[in-house]
């Protein structure tokens, strides 16, 4: 078996665990109590506690890092898969980066754009490997859902 295939096969499982799990929560609402013959809805706000640093908006270098070594180590697939099939496996890498940080996730959502730069800076030759592979102008525009 192809360790390659292996580590794609891995991360689709990856991406789709998630997505069920964001299907869960996502489908999380206020309670609504039904007292008699009227519901009240009750809704509470929580805070969230952040174990992160003052500066957990930034992407850190090694999350910029480890983009650049998910991209690379896809290129080969991407290769042999060709355009089509490769644009899935870029969203697949991208989607389980952004997810393992939810701020680095919305901050994809807001931005695509943000891949292109983080790849500029951390590894240019990986983009321009991924974007000749995948037969795309930058890889933003290669990215679907976000």
């Amino acid at each position: 078996m192809n360790p390659g295939r292996s580590r794609y096969r891995t991360v689709a499982v990856s991406f789709v665990g998630a997505a069920a799990v964001v299907s869960v929560i996502g489908g999380c609402s206020p309670d609504s109590t039904t007292t008699g013959s009227s519901a009240t809805l009750t809704t509470t706000t929580t805070i969230p506690k952040s174990t992160a640093p003052a500066g957990a908006g930034e992407i850190t270098d090694q999350q910029s890092q480890q983009l650049c070594s998910d991209l690379g180590e896809q290129l080969q697939e991407w290769r042999i898969q060709g355009p089509t099939l490769g644009r899935g496996g870029l969203n697949i890498v991208v989607q389980t980066w952004a997810a393992q940080s939810g701020v680095i996730n919305l901050q994809v959502v807001q931005n695509r754009g943000i891949v292109d730069d983080i790849t500029i800076a951390n590894c240019p030759e990986v983009r321009q490997e991924a974007m000749t592979s995948l037969d795309i102008p930058d890889l933003a525009s290669g990215l679907v859902g976000f």
